[in-house]
């Protein structure tokens, strides 16, 4: 049954992994191709189960690899995946038992994650099995194939292979053109299974996450129309009361929903953070760091051959780790205290002082643009900090570098509003902050993350045609040579963070940029409740373009295993208290027009109403669960079951002992 399984595979298998080689400059004068390192590579790839293709391009070759479902199968079965079975317990693939296993929401049998886990494992697994040195031929040159040593490494050392990458599926991307980046008629909903089919769990979880928020920002916008273009006279304070105390409790609220619905996610994309845990060692180092299967194989072995640890290793290597961690986020508070905080006043005096509006904009253009610089700088000293921090994997790596990091953006998105709020108190100047902001800062973004990877492929695309035409300069030859659709991904850019793409990919710029229109529009409601309109109004195109993006200007991303947005929940969290304390001070600036800070009947309300609010926070997040009451169900029905299988084994085991002992005995 599993040959008849792969062979429907065979059929409709898909090209997913691209390996770029030279092109063939036909310098082979005995006309050997045996010992030729393409061609060899080309057979290993062949005979551990993959389907090649070759692709000859205009400046290189291309060899796009597709794996049949018995090769995904048995290489997910050495690499000792855990997948959820029919009784819902994640259990160690086997393929002789592939119907024990339940199938992705779209009839496959494994995630993209897990298919692109076992192509690495194929490709880098290629070793030398022979106890002598294999002479291989490339361009003349002599390459030498140690015993032991995978043979694309070998090949990626000498610059032979210059790149492995991921590749886009025609038939599902043009797929998710049509139903998504294209489907403007439908403003938030989007068909989340197909893009974690295709992109993995980690980007399905943002768009998830991106079209639930904009949904929820519906009645804030609203709301905030009505509260900024309506003249409520004498009762405009009470107005705005009424609007912060709704729009905490809807961002409280909103953010226990989503906790539910990712749970929802969680068990639909069959993700189990134990059993991902103690398998995302193997995964992540060989994901992120690019080792090799063998060298991992070794340190799996090294580590099950290693003494047990006692409790004092283990309490010794956890509070280290928090001793880094405190030791490098004082760094950081500091070096933002010291350095970035004196800047950031002297813009916002700067820009105070100036009378122009047209002076006003420009400076703040410029400002945006010069801050970028830091960021950067501040980004990469973040990222040498985490190294020395005893994080488990790469993305407690990540959520411990995107903490450091966001308040550096946090000090340059806030510090200068706040700086008008509190000590000019000028409510009409810091309204034309937040509208410049929010207009200058979208636009900026929108333009900075959808054209510049454009133009960076426009340009690559029109220098690899040049460089061909100048090497054919001359020639007889009229045939006018394509480029091909795989040459055409090998030259758009990577889905990289702006900074940090050691640890993060573009899913940080993304994720920033929603928290910090998050923290504009909510620290600031009652100065600007219009805010929500604009973040509305974005966040509806942002869908659209993100996925455009994703789909047509950019290569196929790495996928993730992380199924959650991780650090950026308890940001969004954090940026909630700001705005209580915030939003309540704007409120006392609004009431005590002559600035004496009296504390009157009014203000006392609002100094109330603060700590009123801060307690309603903690009461939603205790009334709303967390997890919905038929995931519990499920979990609880599943471990049952599993105990039950479980004891029957064990007394048929027991019992089947008594007898060959009593039979023994009578013998």
């Amino acid at each position: 049954m599993n040959e008849n399984i792969g062979a429907e595979e065979l059929e409709i298998v898909a090209f997913e992994i691209g390996v770029v080689v030279p092109k063939s400059s036909g310098n082979n004068k005995d006309g050997d191709e045996t010992n030729d390192c393409i061609e060899v590579l080309v057979d290993e790839f062949r005979k551990a189960g993959l389907i090649v293709d070759r692709v000859v391009g205009l400046q290189n070759e291309f060899l796009r690899l597709g794996a049949p479902l018995k090769t995904l199968g048995q290489a997910a079965a050495e690499l000792q995946l855990k997948k959820r079975t029919h009784i819902g317990v994640d259990l160690q693939f086997h393929w002789d038992e592939v119907e024990a296993y339940e199938r992705q929401p779209d009839g496959s049998l494994f995630s993209w994650f897990e298919r692109y886990c076992c192509h690495r494992h194929i490709i880098y697994g290629i070793v030398n099995t022979s106890t002598s040195t294999v002479i291989l031929k490339s361009d003349g040159n002599e390459v030498h194939w140690e015993p032991g040593k995978p043979l694309l490494r070998t090949l990626e050392s000498m610059g032979i292979v210059k790149e492995v990458f991921p590749v886009h599926d025609e038939t599902k991307r043009k797929q998710l053109l049509r139903s998504w980046a294209l489907n403007w008629w439908d403003f938030t909903v989007q068909p989340i299974d197909d893009i974690c089919n295709y992109y993995g769990t980690k980007i399905a979880s943002y768009f998830a996450f991106l079209g639930m928020y904009t949904r929820w920002m519906l009645f804030p916008a609203a709301f905030g129309l009505t509260v900024q273009l309506v003249d409520f006279g004498s009762l405009q304070l009470f107005v705005l009361s009424a609007f912060f105390i709704s729009i905490i409790s809807w961002a409280v609220l909103f953010f226990q929903f989503w906790k539910r619905k990712n749970s929802a996610l969680l068990v639909r994309w069959q993700m189990n953070y134990p059993a991902v845990d103690n398998e995302s060692k193997y995964l992540e180092d060989e994901w992120y760091q690019f080792q090799s299967p063998v060298e991992l194989m070794k340190k799996q072995g090294a580590d099950k051959t290693d003494k047990p640890r006692g409790k004092e290793a283990f309490q010794r290597e956890e509070w280290l780790g928090h001793f880094m961690r405190f030791r490098n986020d004082a760094m950081i508070i500091l070096s933002i205290i010291c350095l970035q905080l004196p800047f950031e006043l002297a813009f916002a005096h700067v820009y105070e002082v100036l009378r122009s509006d047209v002076s006003k904009f420009c400076l703040t253009a410029v400002y945006l643009f010069t801050i970028q610089y830091f960021n950067k700088i501040g980004g990469k000293i973040s990222v040498k900090l985490v190294k020395y921090e005893n994080n488990k994997n790469i993305e407690r790596r990540a959520d411990s570098w995107v903490y450091k990091v966001f308040g550096l953006y946090f000090m340059q998105s806030y510090i200068g509003i706040f700086y008008h709020a509190l000590l000019h108190r000028n409510i009409m100047t810091l309204r034309q902050v937040l509208i410049q902001r929010l207009i200058i800062s979208e636009v900026l973004e929108n333009m900075l993350e959808n054209s510049l990877p454009y133009l960076k492929y426009s340009f690559k695309k029109y220098r690899a045609v040049g460089n061909k035409r100048k090497r054919e300069k001359g020639t007889s030859s009229e045939k006018t040579q394509y480029m091909s659709r795989v040459e055409k991904e090998y030259l758009k850019p990577d889905y990289s963070a702006s900074i940090g793409e050691e640890l993060e990919d573009g899913l940080f710029d993304d994720f920033l940029e929603l928290a910090l229109q998050f923290g504009m529009i909510m620290m600031f409601a009652c100065a600007f409740p219009l805010g929500f309109a604009f973040a509305t109004l974005n966040n509806i195109t942002e869908i659209r373009t993100d996925a455009l993006k994703l789909l047509a200007m950019l290569r196929r991303p790495i996928p993730r295993p992380d199924a959650t947005i991780g650090a950026w929940l308890n940001i969004f969290q954090f940026l909630i208290v700001m705005s209580i304390c915030t939003n309540c001070i704007l409120l006392v600036c609004l009431y005590d027009h002559e600035g004496k800070w009296k504390i009157s009947p009014g203000i006392a309300a609002i100094l109330i109403m603060e700590h009123v609010l801060l307690l309603l926070k903690f009461v939603f997040s205790r009334i709303v669960p967390e997890e919905p009451a038929w995931i519990k169900a499920n979990r609880m029905k599943n471990a049952t079951h599993v105990h039950d299988m479980c004891s029957r084994q064990l007394l048929r085991s027991i019992s089947g002992e008594k007898i060959h002992a009593e039979l023994k005995k009578d013998e």
